[in-house]
């Protein structure tokens, strides 16, 4: 059941590398390790990218994506795009990422995801932050990085059930708290508080 409560999540995430192309052999960047980061990583990976950076503004966040198969890990520290997208390329030995799924939503990750991409590379926008930001179009249209939008999934549920029922992607350890029913408020408050990745309900009476 638990990890049924997952398959929306995931089928944002398994959505999100359909559209932004993940094959065998792919560099992939991931900005924002949030839930749907964390299941963007770990759908890039079942899908055979061949290295896959995290990145957020949370180091205990990116240590439990590393924990969950992250191949590098960055702490953003900086609003300075072009300095993180440089990071980046630094962590990749000086190769930068042909993919870059961003799901923060905020306007300097858009940024650094544009910066960061490889020339005739994909860009996927799955975070929603402001209706309206300032994002580095010349760069992007002069060195021909495509930018895709995502909106939730479409038929992508087959998928993402075809890769829990294979053992391909573990989503219980995203799972951090547990309440019941009766413990709804707290719940929301540890939701709320950022203190842990999912928090899951029991709506079943004890």
């Amino acid at each position: 059941m638990e990890e049924g409560a997952l398959l929306e999540p995931l089928s944002v995430a398994v959505y999100a590398c359909t559209r932004a192309g993940v094959t065998i052999g792919k560099r992939v960047l991931v900005a924002g390790a949030g839930p749907i980061g964390l299941l963007a990583m770990m759908s890039a990976k079942a899908y055979g990218a061949s290295e896959v950076v995290i990145t957020d503004i949370s180091q205990s966040r990116l240590d439990f994506a590393k924990k969950m198969g992250a191949d590098h890990i960055l702490l953003v520290d900086t609003k300075d795009a072009q300095e993180m997208a440089g990071r980046v390329k630094d962590t990749l030995g000086g190769r930068m990422p042909e993919i870059t799924i961003e799901c923060s939503g905020a306007e300097s990750a858009i940024q650094m995801a544009i910066y960061a991409t490889k020339s005739g590379g994909m860009v996927c926008l799955v975070g929603l932050g402001p209706p309206e930001v300032k994002v580095p179009i010349v760069n992007a249209a002069c060195r021909e990085v495509d930018i895709r939008g995502v909106f939730r999934y479409c038929n992508s549920y087959p998928s993402a059930l075809e890769l829990l029922s294979t053992g391909r992607v573990n989503v219980k350890p995203l799972i951090t708290h547990r309440f019941s029913l009766e413990q709804t408020l707290e719940a929301y408050d540890a939701a709320m508080g950022r203190s842990g990745i999912k928090v899951m309900i029991n709506c079943t009476r004890q």
